[in-house]
């Protein structure tokens, strides 16, 4: 049976290159809300960013259930930063009687700090496309992010 992978971690702490592991060793797919906004906005969607990237989630959990129902595992890159997103999700597919795993990806705040400098390096000098992570985005980070407990992960990534 098909399994949801979901992605908690802060901005920056490596998310999407692990996803692409998984991705790679499963034959999954890889569901990332960056990915569409960027896709769509570019790097400016303005004041609405985050009621647009609400839709998009909301999007992304209802075409996981069709690749889920296909046999096709998922993997769900979009942070889960609050206790209450990681709990909605989990009961989305629970409920539904899909399998679904957490995973956190646990940094240091000095190889968070050098993954942030080194990926807005890089956002600078064109080589990838990725939000910049600024003073103000770094703030409300800080503001939102709660860091989960042991007993919401179904497997905890020291990196």
């Amino acid at each position: 049976m098909a399994k949801a992978i979901l992605l908690c971690g802060k901005i920056c702490c490596g998310k999407s290159t692990y996803a692409r592991h998984i991705q790679a060793e499963r034959r999954a797919v890889l569901l990332s809300v960056d990915q569409i906004m960027l896709a769509v906005f570019g790097l400016y969607a303005g004041e609405r960013h985050d009621e647009y990237a609400a839709r998009v989630r909301g999007f992304l959990l209802e075409k996981s259930l069709e690749l889920l129902c296909a046999d096709v595992d998922v993997i769900l890159d979009w942070g889960f930063w609050t206790r209450a997103g990681r709990d909605q999700a989990k009961e989305f597919y629970r409920s539904r009687g899909i399998d679904c795993e957490m995973r956190y990806l646990d940094v240091s705040q000095d190889t968070w700090q050098a993954r942030i400098a080194g990926r807005n390096r890089a956002v600078e000098a064109g080589e990838v496309t990725a939000y910049i992570i600024d003073g103000n985005l770094a703030r409300k980070f800080q503001r939102s992010f709660e860091p989960p407990t042991k007993e919401e992960i179904d497997v905890w990534i020291r990196q």
